[in-house]
């Protein structure tokens, strides 16, 4: 008999392993077509059971790609967030996408027609 601990690991190892196997769009179709078979029905318990447990694996495996990727997505948003406060060192505060932007430009042209 193995310990918790030992189980523990096991499944980690196990879960990692289905994880590098899978990537986002495999499992997520594999989860798409177990879906689609327990809708459909005609499974017997022990079937509908297998079905259940690997639909809630792919879940927790699309889980992980997702929230790997977001933690990427923030890593690159911070990076480009510190970069922008190294860039701006007064800390005006205003964005590549704010501050004056097209406001400005056209207060510039409006002030053109008076010329």
């Amino acid at each position: 008999m193995t310990s918790d601990t030992e189980t523990e690991s096991g499944v980690e190892t196990d879960r990692e392993q289905a994880r590098s196997a899978l990537s986002y769009e495999q499992a997520r179709g594999e989860l798409v077509r177990v879906v689609q078979q327990l809708e459909a029905g005609g499974a017997t318990l022990e079937e509908s059971l297998a079905l259940w447990e690997r639909g809630e694996e792919l879940a927790r495996v699309c889980r992980e790609w997702l929230e790997g990727a977001r933690a990427r997505l923030d890593a690159v948003l911070e990076a480009e967030a510190e970069a922008g406060d190294d860039a701006d060192p007064e800390g005006s505060g205003q964005s590549r996408t704010g501050g004056s932007g097209t406001g400005g430009a056209q207060a510039d042209a409006e002030g053109d027609e008076d010329d």
